[in-house]
């Protein structure tokens, strides 16, 4: 079985680990530092915090913008719950929007439409790894923006890092994410003030006062193995744009709604869309030709939340299937994917 997704892991990674394990440090320490320095200077910032995932990213953002309780923060639908548990963490009020049809990113027109005096907050996710393409447009609503780039590591928007735009951005290394820790997650900004709050509230222990801190600390064996896959995040990208390039070459002529090729995308996930009736028909053929395709969103917040409308979310939930894409296929797994859509397109 091919699976859905997979983590890239090479001998340098796990040699990266057994010297940490082999140094007696493997909590919190030198490494993890080394790790927030060398990754904020990858994404063009300050800074960062590491944590134990995305997350607790997003819920200490929240807390150092000091969202608070009936305040509200925008959030799409169509993303994973994270950001739902983030905004419910400190008991603010989500304000849930729908996307823009074309790149499944969130809408501006709909944020436009949602503000009220009580929005403290927004939440950009970069979904599948495509740039928001009115991020600069959002930015002048003048509201704190928190860009969640935890599928999109390495992409690009205006000549600039996406993460780079907003007050804070946050990054998630799980296993199946762009780049791997395992677990894990950081916070990057080039405002000082934001990340030691954030950093505060990450350690708890040994403070001259009392509040409520988290443990929300990463390792320096989650470090070391983080340390080790940026140093070959750009050939990671390069290999998933080649491999997204390689499928539409071969999808164009089907009539399938494949991603648009955009410069900055890194192709996190590769989408094609069935018609509505064919999704988990077409899911169940190509994984008894043994390839694991996925729904790219188990379920948007609006079915959660019990609420109406979102019909791009709700469009986009019924038609999307993701297809493998990662640097560890290999070109017959490749030639597997492409042939086995081929045939079960055409067969329909």
């Amino acid at each position: 079985m091919i699976p859905h997704s997979k983590p890239t892991i090479g001998k340098d990674d796990e040699e990266a680990i057994l010297r940490v394990l082999h140094s007696g440090q493997i909590a919190q320490g030198r490494i993890t530092r080394e790790f927030e320095k060398k990754f904020a200077s990858f994404i063009d910032l300050k800074d960062g915090v590491a944590l134990n995932c995305g997350t607790s990213a997003l819920h200490l953002s929240l807390l150092a913008l000091e969202v608070k309780e009936d305040d509200e923060v925008i959030i799409p639908s169509y993303t994973c719950t994270a950001l739902l548990n983030a905004v419910n963490y400190v008991r603010a009020k989500p304000r849930i929007v729908d996307i823009d049809r074309d790149d499944y990113n969130i809408s501006f027109s709909e944020i436009e439409k949602n503000l009220t005096k009580k929005t403290k907050a927004v939440i950009v996710p970069h979904m599948f790894g495509a740039p928001v393409k009115e991020i600069l447009k959002i930015l002048k609503f003048g509201l704190p923006v928190i860009e969640d780039c935890a599928q999109a590591i390495g992409a690009t928007s205006n000549g600039k890092m996406i993460g780079t735009f907003g007050i804070l951005s946050i990054f998630s290394f799980y296993a199946t994410k762009v780049m791997t820790t395992g677990e894990g997650g950081m916070v990057l900004s080039n405002s000082k003030r934001l990340l030691e709050k954030i950093r505060d509230l990450r350690d708890y222990d040994e403070k001259k006062d009392y509040k409520i801190r988290y443990n929300y600390k990463m390792t320096d064996i989650q470090a070391a193995l983080g340390l080790s896959q940026l140093r070959k995040l750009p050939d990671f990208i390069k290999k998933r744009k080649e491999t997204a390039s390689t499928y539409s070459r071969h999808f164009s002529s089907l009539g399938l709604r494949i991603p648009e090729f955009r410069e900055g995308h890194i192709y996190f996930r590769y989408i094609i869309e069935q018609e509505l009736s064919s999704v988990e028909k077409f899911l169940r053929k190509l994984r008894r030709a043994g390839i694991n395709c996925k729904k790219p969103v188990f379920r948007p917040l609006h079915h959660y939340l019990g609420l109406k409308g979102f019909l791009n979310s709700e469009d986009a939930w019924q038609c999307s299937v993701s297809i493998p894409i990662y640097p560890s296929l290999t070109e017959n797994e490749i030639k597997k994917i492409i042939e086995s859509v081929r045939y079960l397109f055409v067969e329909k």
